[in-house]
Order: C-alpha cells, then sequence, then structure tokens
C-alpha cells in the first residue's frame, strides 16, 4: 500500500514537473495576454469614466441654461406684448394706403390685361396654326401606306 502509494506520488510529481516545463515556456505569452486584458479593461474604465464626466458636464450645463432660456422667453413675451400696440398701429396707418393703392392699381391692370388678351390670342392662334403646318409638312414627307 505504501508503495503504490509512492508510486502513484512519483508519477503526480513526474506529470507535474513534465507540465511546470510546459507552462514555464508559455508564461511570457500569457503574461502578455494578461498584461492586454487588463490594459484593455483599464482603458474600458476611463473611457466610462469620460463619458459619466462628460454626461456630468451636459446635465451641468442645462441647469445653468434652463434658468436663462426661462428668462429669455419671459422677456420676449413681454417685447411682443409691448410691440402689439405699435404693430396694430401702424397696421391701422398703412391700410388705408394699401387699399388706396390697391384700388388706383386694379385699373391699370384690367386695361393692361384687356390689351394683352387679343395679343395672347392672336400669338395662340399663330403657334397652333404653325403647328398644323408641321404636322401636315410631316404628313407629306412620310411615304404613302
Amino acid at each position: 500500500m505504501k508503495f503504490s502509494l509512492i508510486a502513484a506520488l512519483v508519477v503526480v510529481l513526474a506529470i507535474g514537473c513534465e507540465s511546470g516545463s510546459l507552462v514555464k515556456r508559455d508564461i511570457p505569452a500569457e503574461i502578455e495576454t494578461l498584461k492586454k486584458y487588463f490594459q484593455d479593461a483599464i482603458e474600458t474604465v476611463k473611457s466610462h469614466e469620460l463619458i459619466s464626466q462628460a454626461q456630468g458636464y451636459l446635465e451641468e450645463g442645462k441647469t445653468q441654461i434652463t434658468p436663462l432660456t426661462d428668462k429669455i422667453q419671459e422677456h420676449a413675451e413681454k417685447i411682443q406684448e409691448q410691440m402689439k400696440p405699435f404693430v396694430s398701429d401702424i397696421e391701422k396707418q398703412v391700410r388705408p394706403m394699401a387699399d388706396n393703392l390697391q384700388a388706383q392699381l386694379m385699373p391699370l391692370v384690367d386695361k393692361m390685361q384687356a390689351q394683352f388678351k387679343p395679343l395672347a390670342d392672336d400669338l395662340q392662334a399663330q403657334m397652333e396654326q404653325l403647328f398644323q403646318t408641321v404636322v401636315d409638312q410631316t404628313k407629306a414627307l412620310l411615304p404613302p401606306q
């Protein structure tokens, strides 16, 4: 029994020594792999820290800007309310002038339209006649069927 136990111990030690020598040869490669793994992990943590820091800055900026935008909105509404009477007065002054100008221009526009209508109709008739002439001459050039 002791002999088999010693034999088993020798076999285990032999296997362990053999595998130990194999491990010794691969240690630098494994160290490089672990080193790269930890460097990647550190970079990932740093990037997450930078992202969270940037998000913090954005939130802080947003909280600082929100009251300013509210104040600007309030001032814009006040200015709009103050400008309403001025705009209304200007509109009241300009409306009669615009109506008067339209009243003066409408007869001129109607007169011009009356003068151009016969010209436009004549041009349309001439174009239709030209088109018909081109069609007739094209048909004359085609071989008989």
